[in-house]
């Protein structure tokens, strides 16, 4: 069962990079998910797919995947642009579009 090594992006409710710098290993799905048919509930007996290794670096997860023999693919992040605005530059003279409620 391969393993995914990537750096996760921040949440759409999250200002701040928390929880960003952080590399994850995550094991994938190996077999599929059942529905249990009295409750309905969705389980599996897939128990390596709920472990997830937080590291410092890519490095160091790769180090750690080769140790152990387990096979993995890495996914290098997207870097996102940030746009700085300050709270009052909605205030400003020369805004380029006229403020409007």
């Amino acid at each position: 069962m391969p393993a995914r090594i990537y750096k996760p992006a921040k949440s759409a409710t999250q200002s701040g990079l928390a929880r960003t710098k952080l590399w994850l290993l995550e094991f994938e799905q190996e077999s599929p998910r059942e529905i249990e048919p009295l409750m309905g509930w969705t389980s599996s007996g897939d128990t390596r797919q709920q472990l997830r290794l937080r590291f410092d670096t890519k490095e160091e997860a790769i180090a750690y995947a080769e140790r152990e023999g387990i096979p993995y693919r890495v996914e290098e992040p997207t870097e996102s642009r940030r746009r700085t605005m300050s709270y009052a530059d909605n205030f400003k003279f020369n805004r380029t579009q006229p403020w409007t409620h």
